[in-house]
């Protein structure tokens, strides 16, 4: 057991510690009808979403929030013992390609990777990768766009480079605990918690990642890592959508809690995000140091790899403050 559930689990104390921690239900909620979302706000043939909003003026403002030049690199190592999610895989195979030759005895080496490239260790959710029934974004028709070789419409490829203000808004650390419990739901008033406690309001363009804790299990405990999770719920998700935000991204491996409270609900905040308001995601993030050097506020660069009608992307993003 680790130490985190020793201290929520044991005693009287551990029982004040669970108090924060009741389930809060969202609601019966059903996702917006078609005409309720469709078009897009950018029109009936936008295929970037979100990604409108990357300006010179975010680039601008993010920028001003770089005053010591502190590079924190949030992707994860891409290795054979990472936790993958149901049957994706990452498989790697070197290979000495070349020499030795010449008089300098010149040797090379490559290698062959076999991998969910969209959708494995620290992940960019790009619009086709969820859906309302058939519908992906702005209505498109799963199967009318869906290819062998990829989506003919709304790919990875039409994101590019993304550079704007970053919040980390650290649930964990707002609760006292290094990891959130399994099943813990993060509401509304968790994020206005933390938005309070830290100083970093959110806005329009903004990038706002969530800290659970849940990173932590991420190869030390695949088991533990792939069994559940803490994170978003419905209401946040409607409250951070309604901000405007350019991207969503978490420590977890699915952004969302999982399961859903609603048992009859699975992956919704993906729908909200992805299918209704067209906002990116990244999943799989390291954290850890941002919240160790209190690091709330900062500029966030990421570009996903050119992966034409890709559902995802491997990324290794980073934030400079």
């Amino acid at each position: 057991m680790s130490k985190t559930w020793k201290r929520l689990l044991c005693g009287v104390a551990g029982a004040a510690m669970l108090a924060p921690f009741a389930a809060l239900g969202q609601g019966a909620w059903m996702p917006p009808a078609a005409d309720k979302r469709c078009p897009s706000k950018w029109g009936a043939s936008d295929e970037r979403g979100s990604a409108n909003m990357m300006s010179p003026e975010t680039v601008m403002k993010a920028t001003r929030l770089i005053r010591q030049g502190q590079v924190y690199e949030l992707g994860k190592v891409l290795e054979t013992a990472i936790p993958k999610f149901g049957t994706r895989v990452w498989s790697i195979n070197t290979q000495r390609t070349a020499g030795p030759g010449g008089r300098n005895q010149q040797i090379g080496n490559e290698e062959v990777v076999i991998t969910e490239l969209g959708q494995v260790g620290t992940q960019f959710d790009a619009l086709p990768h969820i859906g309302i029934g058939e519908d992906l974004y702005n209505c498109n028709k799963s199967a009318a766009i869906a290819t062998r070789n990829g989506f003919t419409k709304l790919g990875v490829e039409n994101v590019g480079a993304l550079m704007s203000r970053g919040v980390m808004l650290d649930i964990a650390a707002l609760k006292g605990v290094d990891i959130l419990p399994a099943t813990y739901e993060i509401t509304v008033a968790d994020l206005e918690a933390a938005i309070q406690r830290q100083g970093t309001p959110v806005g329009k363009a903004d990038i706002v990642l969530v800290r659970t804790g849940w990173g932590r299990h991420y190869v030390t405990n695949n088991t533990a890592f792939n069994s559940g999770q803490p994170g978003v719920g419905v209401g946040a998700a409607e409250w951070l959508a309604a901000r405007d935000i350019m991207l969503l991204g978490s420590d977890n491996w699915g952004i969302e809690v999982f399961p859903n409270p609603d048992k009859d609900l699975r992956f919704p905040v993906h729908q909200i995000m992805l299918t209704v308001h067209g906002i990116y995601q990244i999943e799989n993030l390291n954290l850890e140091a941002l919240s160790s050097d209190k690091a709330y506020e900062f500029a966030f660069v990421v570009q996903p790899l050119k992966i034409k009608g890709g559902t995802g992307s491997t990324v290794a993003p980073i934030a400079i403050r």
